[in-house]
């Protein structure tokens, strides 16, 4: 499938293409993709989204909502975000485009897939159709009465590297990784989703705004103010990610960025400028660090085994640079000792869940709702 956006007016260029292999970012950064911008002929190979039934929302990501609906021709169940343009002028927001962009690249089974973008009757409806999971891990930490056992804990973890791997090796950042943004279908298959916020990164690097990543999962170095982003942020969201299945509740849940920071230094102890220069960050003027010399991760895991607190530890370095990688973390020994992970088709199930998620079938047909 290629989407392509044409303009009748443009100053740099008269032609940007979004396909699976190309996107010109520098045309997207100097343009603000203005309402004369059109999908041709007349909204190229693009389905309109009358060819899907809504059933009911689902959910809401960074830049809009999310619906289950059904594939009218094949009879699929799919999920269906509508792209959110309350507060755009311009056209498509560019990071709508960004999402497209890349999850039209990626193909992993820990990915959430997109599988099609369809039309309403004018550009200001615009709809991702991906692949529908039933449930998200947000949600089922909130509402599960059994928290998830340590082997299904390495389940899911297992799953969100193998996912980041894949990202990180092809030059993407997600940027905000955190227990929302992570699905699970029925058959235990963990997909990475949200990708509002996602970047692509290379040599040299490029300045980015730190306001990324919701706060809780926020790596030291955004809250001090980096434009240097790498792939240690997401490793960072997955150390806070993993601390909070173990623990059954989140690990850093601040309030602020300066509740923020303080939190990080009370677990952690306070940062040592022989192990991360840190002084040098932008916004370091703003915190007064405590003087705390001790590590209390084990003081919080005491149940914990010494290959997971090592990896807790190898996760949470406080410089980004000795952080773990994905590709380290799946060679972790905590992931080969007692309780080894389960498989996937073994975690639980939850039918409560999916039927509050899931309108019923019967209700919704004769409810058709229009999108």
């Amino acid at each position: 499938m290629l989407i392509t956006l044409a303009s009748k007016k443009t100053t740099k260029s008269a032609y940007v293409a979004t396909s699976y292999n190309l996107i010109d970012t520098h045309i997207l950064k100097s343009h603000r993709l203005a309402n004369h911008f059109f999908l041709e002929p007349p909204f190229g190979s693009c389905r309109s989204v009358r060819e899907f039934e809504k059933f009911n929302r689902i959910g809401e990501g960074t830049y809009g909502i999310v619906y289950r609906a059904r594939d009218t021709k094949s009879d699929e169940i799919v999920a269906l975000k509508k792209v959110r343009m309350d507060k755009e002028k311009d056209g498509i927001p560019i990071s709508s485009l960004r999402e497209i962009t890349l999850l039209l690249r990626l193909r992993h089974p820990n990915i959430v897939e997109l599988k099609e973008v369809v039309v309403g009757s004018q550009l200001e409806s615009l709809f991702l159709v991906m692949s529908y999971c039933e449930q998200d891990l947000a949600s089922l930490l909130e509402n599960m009465q059994t928290p998830f056992s340590e082997a299904q804990v390495k389940c899911i973890i297992l799953q969100l590297l193998r996912g980041l791997e894949y990202l990180h090796h092809n030059f993407i950042i997600h940027r905000d990784l955190k227990v929302s943004n992570l699905l699970m279908t029925d058959n235990g298959c963990v997909k990475i989703a949200d990708f509002g916020l996602a970047r692509m990164y290379g040599i040299p690097q490029q300045p980015m705004t730190p306001r990324v990543v919701t706060l809780w999962y926020r790596a030291p170095e955004l809250l001090l103010g980096t434009k240097t982003q790498t792939t240690a942020l997401d490793m960072w969201a997955v150390g806070c990610i993993l601390a909070e299945l173990l623990a059954h509740k989140p690990l850093l849940p601040g309030t602020s960025e300066i509740q923020q920071v303080d939190l990080i230094v009370q677990l952690l102890g306070t940062p040592n400028e022989n192990i991360w220069v840190f002084s040098l960050l932008p916004l370091i003027g703003q915190y007064s660090l405590r003087k705390q010399p001790y590590n209390n991760l084990k003081n919080k895991f005491t149940w914990l085994s010494e290959a997971g607190h090592r990896l807790l530890n190898l996760l949470f370095m406080y410089h980004p640079q000795r952080r773990a990688t994905a590709k380290d973390s799946l060679e972790s020994s905590y992931f080969k000792e007692k309780p080894l992970p389960c498989e996937p088709d073994l975690m639980p199930t939850f039918p409560h869940h999916r039927n509050k998620r899931a309108a019923p079938l019967a209700e919704s047909h004769s409810k058709r709702s229009k999108v």
